[in-house]
């Protein structure tokens, strides 16, 4: 995580003594007098937080927070001023400003209102990292996350496979995600502007075989859990793969097909027509120096689709995430991004509980978010939320959620 301060008085010894305050913190400060001075150090790639007094000679505080927000509206500074009024304050964060405090600061509260703005940097400039990697990107490295050597492997075997033709068998335990692996072939292969086709194949007969494959056309089917194919529609698509119909079969299992063959439920013909290529998603229990990278996107993934803002993920947390084995891989990874993004005790899940508990827990995770929006201002979040002034205040009263501990400038 950055550390980097950009710490804005043009008292001497208040700028220095502060500085010394960052610096026994473990914090990098860069000192500056004046606007003049801190305005050389910034930058829209300023990868630190700007702490700035308010009253300074020429160009003041909230000269330097218009600035910055200029150079990146999402550049956290926090105000500094020893005259704590109430309308300087409204002022400071309508201007944007993340942190307004009175001096003298006690440097407990001074460096607590800083750490946050660091994480809150650190997460914006991640996620920007994240973005630019996914737009430069291929198929697979906008698809397929993670940093670790199986993950790299993975997107290396996809993109080996997809300058073949040939059909794909594509392998990985419940909720691995074998048809986004699928998808990503697909769109790697020459065959990219054609149509891809998904198809369960438990329901599937002869007549849906074949619309699909039509439907498919020059492109890719997908034939999700292919070991649930009926054994009659097995011949029909071996016969068809044996004569070379137009569409590549791309086909998804969760299940052993040698033990499929064994147990006499797959046609070995078929299972070895289909495994010419192979391609195996490791679990997520087998690289968990990936889950912080999808933990992260699955949050901010569920933010987005909620409309919510997105907060620090807290360290203890990542590290409870990586001891555990996700027997759901990706899909329960998912599922516990969505309860952190939503407000609920990342600690628990819903296991257990009924649909009046869990809706509960949902509604005061709403609840939260609305005041942590708006600063702690209950009209305002009761707005946001299209709710009588009195429903939210009882909300609020029956979750024990009180607005003042969300306002920004206390």
């Amino acid at each position: 995580m950055t550390r980097r301060v950009l710490l804005v008085d043009d008292d001497r010894e208040v700028r220095e003594a502060l500085g010394q305050t960052l610096e026994l913190a473990d914090l990098d400060p860069l000192l500056a007098g004046s606007f003049i001075e801190a305005k050389d150090h910034l930058s829209a790639r300023f990868d630190g937080v700007v702490v700035t007094d308010l009253r300074m000679p020429g160009r003041d505080g909230f000269h330097l927070l218009e600035f910055s927000r200029k150079l990146d509206p999402d550049l956290p500074v926090i105000l500094l001023t020893g005259e704590g009024d109430v309308p300087t304050a409204v002022r400071a964060m309508v201007g944007g400003a993340f942190g307004f405090l009175e001096k003298p600061c006690a440097p407990a509260d001074f460096l607590a209102t800083v750490e946050r703005a660091l994480k809150a940097r650190a997460l914006v400039l991640e996620n920007r990292r994240l973005k630019q990697e996914l737009e430069s990107g291929d198929a697979a490295a906008r698809m397929i996350f993670g940093q670790s050597a199986m993950a790299e492997d993975l997107r290396a075997r996809l993109r080996a496979v997809a300058r073949t033709s040939a059909d794909v068998l594509v392998l990985g335990d419940p909720g691995s995600g074998t048809a986004k692996v699928a998808e990503v072939i697909h769109l790697l292969s020459a065959s990219a502007r054609h149509p891809f086709v998904k198809r369960p194949a438990g329901g599937l007969d002869a007549e849906g075989l074949s619309a699909a494959i039509a439907e498919a056309g020059r492109g890719s089917l997908y034939l999700d859990e292919v070991a649930a194919l009926p054994l009659a529609v097995q011949f029909d698509l071996l016969d068809r793969l044996e004569g070379g119909q137009a569409a590549r079969i791309l086909a998804g299992s969760t299940r052993d097909l040698q033990a499929e063959v064994a147990a006499g439920r797959f046609m070995p013909d078929l299972s070895y027509r289909l495994d010419l290529m192979r391609v195996r998603i490791p679990a997520i229990r087998e690289r968990p120096e990936d889950i912080p990278v999808l933990f992260r996107r699955y949050v901010a993934q569920a933010c987005e689709q909620a409309n919510l803002t997105e907060r620090p993920i807290p360290p203890e947390l990542v590290a409870r995430l990586m001891e555990q084995d996700w027997p759901g891989n990706a899909r329960a990874l998912m599922n516990a991004a969505m309860r952190f993004a939503i407000g609920l005790d990342e600690g628990e899940a819903s296991d257990g509980q009924g649909l009046a508990e869990q809706m509960g827990r949902i509604e005061r995770g709403l609840l939260i978010e609305a005041l942590r929006r708006n600063g702690g201002h209950a009209t305002a979040a009761a707005g946001a939320l299209k709710l009588p002034r009195k429903t939210f205040y009882d909300k609020l009263a029956r979750h024990g959620i009180r607005p003042e501990e969300f306002r920004q400038n206390d």
